[in-house]
């Protein structure tokens, strides 16, 4: 029986993503694919094997609603070495499907009708809905092109009684920059005697460039005692697929999120765990991802250094961000769709993570590809 009366939609302002559009475009018309956020090329044998490993040992039935206890504890032990913070595998860290579910429920478990939540625009495009859908209000804070840093007395300003969760992304997607320690301590000073929780989105964290460091939440005792930080294992083992990241944050604010989390998803995959929590022991396979990344930055831009393109070398993530006021006039939307159809080649326009779809003219291109992959675009890039 159809519905007798109409319905009001908790989203009535979402439409189907950018990514899903580009991503169809570039299909149709048999486009090299910069504009989706993942490899084509394949992850680790070793890792591979480990999962079927587990499989064909039998460990094929549900995890605990927390993750494997033998993942939790290397996890714990891998944050305690690289930012000397300790989470204990029993209480505050958590196996997720993916940092967006971490994400939402993050925001599910904290904002509720009426509360603010601070977001940084460009800001990835899962933030705003989950706000949105629980209640909360969004309220921004505009980064400038082109080097997008944080006007911190701004933000400041931001601040209210309402204010519930303060949402941070580092590095950064789309426009690949990181916060720096001094960024952090500030954001850290801001915050200090207030109780606004931070929700601080890590998914690169492993992926940062020229010698730089990963400035986590987690290193800073402060921010460390109110934040939630997020992390993605399918961004750093090039298994985007299996959607499994983490999740760790002090106990009460770990025992909120898994009120939630038990309801949505309650587990993930165990054989994937299994593989994780063995594979996790080599440090080499993140630690070394950095440099990996990095030669794949420089080559892509090397490749069309001659070209008509500004940029500003990505400081962390697989993403680049090129700035095409020397090419064309165009918003960079329409800008994508012509070189989709007429050049065969898929970028995302940053407008879509703007507020208001503010046109900054930049393009954001995936690096995360075979050289093959990243030479082919940079001769289309080239001839622009």
């Amino acid at each position: 029986m159809p519905l007798k009366s109409s319905f009001h939609s908790k989203l009535p302002n979402v439409k189907t993503t950018i990514f899903t559009i580009v991503g169809d475009l570039a299909r149709k018309h048999n486009a090299i694919d910069l504009s989706q956020g993942f490899p084509n090329f394949e992850a680790d044998p070793e890792l591979i094997e480990l999962a079927c490993k587990a499989m064909r040992d039998g460990h094929n039935q549900y995890a605990g609603m927390k993750g494997l206890p033998e993942l939790r504890e290397v996890l714990s032990d891998k944050i305690e070495k690289q930012h000397g913070r300790y989470y204990s595998p029993e209480t505050e860290v958590t196996v997720v499907a993916g940092a967006t579910q971490a994400i939402y429920t993050a925001i599910s478990a904290f904002v509720h009708v009426g509360d603010e939540v601070i977001v940084l625009k460009p800001a990835y495009d899962c933030y705003e809905p989950a706000i949105e859908v629980n209640g909360g209000i969004t309220v921004h804070v505009e980064l400038e092109a082109p080097n997008y840093q944080v006007d911190w007395e701004a933000f400041k300003t931001k601040i209210s009684a309402k204010t519930r969760m303060v949402i941070i992304n580092t590095p950064h997607n789309p426009i690949g920059r990181i916060f720096s320690e001094n960024d952090m301590l500030q954001l850290q000073e801001i915050l200090h005697d207030t109780n606004i929780i931070l929700l601080s989105d890590e998914v690169y964290e492993h992926i940062i460039f020229d010698g730089e460091v990963h400035q986590s939440a987690s290193r800073f005792e402060d921010l460390a005692t109110r934040s939630i930080v997020c992390s993605s294992f399918g961004k750093t083992f090039h298994v985007t697929g299996w959607k499994i990241g983490y999740c760790v944050a002090p106990a009460g604010l770990m025992k909120e999120f898994q009120k939630v989390h038990q309801f949505n998803v309650f587990c993930v995959p165990r054989p994937v765990q299994h593989a994780l929590a063995t594979y996790l022991k080599t440090e080499s396979h993140y630690l070394d991802l950095g440099a990996f990344y990095q030669q794949k930055r420089d080559f892509f831009l090397d490749a069309i250094k001659n070209s008509l393109f500004k940029f500003t070398p990505s400081q962390g993530s697989f993403f680049q961000i090129l700035d095409y006021s020397d090419i064309s006039d165009e918003r960079d939307d329409a800008l994508v769709k012509h070189l989709i159809l007429e050049h065969k080649l898929a970028s995302i326009p940053v407008s879509e993570f703007n507020l208001n779809h503010r046109n900054d003219g930049m393009l954001r291109f995936c690096f995360a590809k075979k050289e093959e992959t990243l030479q082919e675009a940079a001769e289309i890039l080239n001839k622009l």
